[in-house]
């Protein structure tokens, strides 16, 4: 019997801080709050849900988070910790089903298609099974959403958070009834900004885009956003669940003929290196949640720097920025052998707490998005000299 598409999105808890309380009894039911102590300038890393009921959040500052819960316990992130657990949890995916796609140490999409004759075709007992085993083996809970593909999946997955398990229906018609009630702001690529935006066009909920059309919305949204933003309303989602080695970082660096002292030549370095950082982040599917740079002197000493941001990106203006002040700071004052930019913390989706940007939050970044990707195209037809970037100045000029 030939069973239809069937995705498992996994999503753990709370998953640092739910470690922290599981690792140290005294903090279960208490509000917690990984990221570091209440009076540095981080951000938060992941807050219990006692603390999302002060209205704490990922990326939130830390100083914020204290303002809002004094009486919180700020814990200093423990990544050997988190690291152990996400290897038994992935692990725990693997005996279900080898089409496993990580996200980030502590969600994932699963492929069961080919498991479900295992399972008398029921998704459901997947799923439950599934949370059962993480639950037994490493005391933690999980939240399950099941769906035709992706998208649905993910989005089902947050629907009965924490230790919830949610079944998408799987008939088209069905899909676009169950996703019609919902907000436009649970469609991937609406945040606050942009529902905003669209809540003054008359457009509350996905029904208001489904009943709008593909052509009134590429119309209003352009040749990339309209039509993606309709068929997400639609519950369409092709893509496949990829179990590929995730790579770790993208990088590019310049070594000159010549040791160079000049830091105009630096920079306009800096901009070519940006472009393939860039547009490779753009090819792979991959967002960056860290920047870094590299620099090697005429003594051939090397020196590196970086910068987490708290909103993941793969635009080139946004890593030439981050980049060129990491330089500036640094000051060298002898000749640079090399220049290098790379980014780490890469993931395949955006998730909650690494948000991504708008579809069509602010005109200046969407617009730099959409130039981005058709110099992209225009480079992969014509090659990489058939567009080249003017003069950048620094934030500071």
């Amino acid at each position: 019997m030939k069973y239809p598409r069937t995705i498992l999105h996994v999503d753990m808890d709370a998953f640092f801080a739910s470690v922290e309380q599981r690792d140290f009894p005294e903090l279960k039911g208490k509000p917690v709050v990984v990221g570091g102590a209440a009076d540095q300038r981080g951000v938060v890393s992941a807050a219990s849900y006692e603390a999302r009921k002060f209205g704490i959040h990922s990326a939130m500052p830390l100083r914020e988070a204290h303002r809002r819960c004094p009486h919180a316990v700020f814990q200093r992130g423990r990544m050997h910790a988190y690291s152990q657990v996400s290897r038994q949890i992935f692990e725990i995916f693997e005996t279900f089903t080898p089409l496993v796609q990580g996200l980030s140490v502590d969600e994932a999409f699963l492929d069961v298609t080919g498991a479900l004759h295992l399972w008398e075709g029921d998704p459901v007992r997947i799923g439950e099974a599934l949370r059962a085993e993480i639950k037994s083996k490493c005391d933690l809970t999980a939240s399950v959403g099941i769906a035709p593909n992706k998208f649905l999946a993910k989005l089902a997955s947050d629907m009965d958070k924490p230790d919830g398990l949610t079944l998408v229906p799987f008939d088209p018609e069905e899909i676009v009834r169950f996703l019609a009630p919902l907000p436009v702001e649970r469609l991937w690529g609406v945040g606050k900004k942009s529902a905003e935006r669209l809540k003054k066009k008359g457009i509350h909920t996905v029904a208001h885009l489904q009943t709008m059309g593909k052509e009134k919305l590429t119309e209003w949204l352009g040749e990339s956003s309209g039509p993606h933003l309709y068929a997400l309303a639609m519950g369409r989602d092709e893509r496949p669940v990829s179990d590929r080695e995730p790579e770790k970082s993208i990088s590019a660096e310049h070594t000159y003929s010549e040791n160079q002292a000049e830091p105009e030549v630096w920079h306009q370095t800096m901009v070519k290196l940006t472009e393939k950082v860039g547009r490779r982040l753009r090819k792979t599917e991959y967002w960056a949640t860290c920047i870094q740079i590299k620099i090697r002197s005429h003594t051939f000493q090397t020196y590196t720097r970086q910068r987490h941001l708290a909103l993941a990106t793969r635009r080139d203006l946004d890593i030439l920025e981050v980049a060129t002040e990491l330089l500036e700071t640094f000051r060298p004052e002898w000749p640079v052998r090399l220049l290098g930019v790379g980014v780490t913390g890469l993931q395949l989706d955006p998730q909650e707490k690494i948000q991504q940007l708008d579809l069509f939050a602010e005109p200046e970044e969407v617009k730099s998005t959409r130039l981005d990707e058709t110099v992209d195209k225009i480079r992969e037809k014509y090659g990489n000299l058939a567009l080249k970037r003017g003069h950048w100045s620094s934030p500071e000029h």
